[in-house]
């Protein structure tokens, strides 16, 4: 419960900023992984921004219909869809991520940077114990 209560208490304060920018968080997961990957596909995609398939084809949908993402099939292999961000979604992404940052700094200046740093290894720890079982 206390893990689930402190991802409530930091998304509240993402959460109005990105309204502002017309974002749901599950939109910006999935913005920030384009940001740092070009031609990624659909699974991958899920995997990286912790989305499930089927919420994730809906989340591309609307980002697609917004001019933010787009789709193209693979040119070696037809099977595959190629998702990357557009010149539009990129400048989207560079408009948010001060803003973002603004609320990392104000989160490390409530609790401390040695805290921050101390609590987001131990976050690492506890996932790389919990993955490799």
């Amino acid at each position: 419960m206390q893990l689930l209560l402190a991802r409530e208490s930091t998304m509240s304060l993402f959460r109005p900023m990105l309204r502002s920018f017309d974002l749901t968080d599950q939109q910006w997961r999935v913005i920030r992984v384009l940001a740092s990957q070009e031609n990624i596909e659909a699974f991958e995609l899920s995997q990286q921004s912790m989305i499930l398939p089927p919420s994730l084809t809906r989340i591309l949908k609307n980002l697609e219909g917004d001019g933010l993402v787009k789709r193209a099939t693979d040119k070696e292999d037809q099977r595959k869809v190629l998702i990357n961000l557009t010149a539009k979604g990129k400048r989207k992404y560079q408009q948010v991520v001060p803003e973002s940052e603004k609320i990392y700094r104000s989160i490390e200046k409530k609790i401390g940077k040695k805290e921050l740093d101390k609590l987001l290894k131990q976050l690492v720890s506890l996932n790389s114990s919990l993955e490799s079982e």
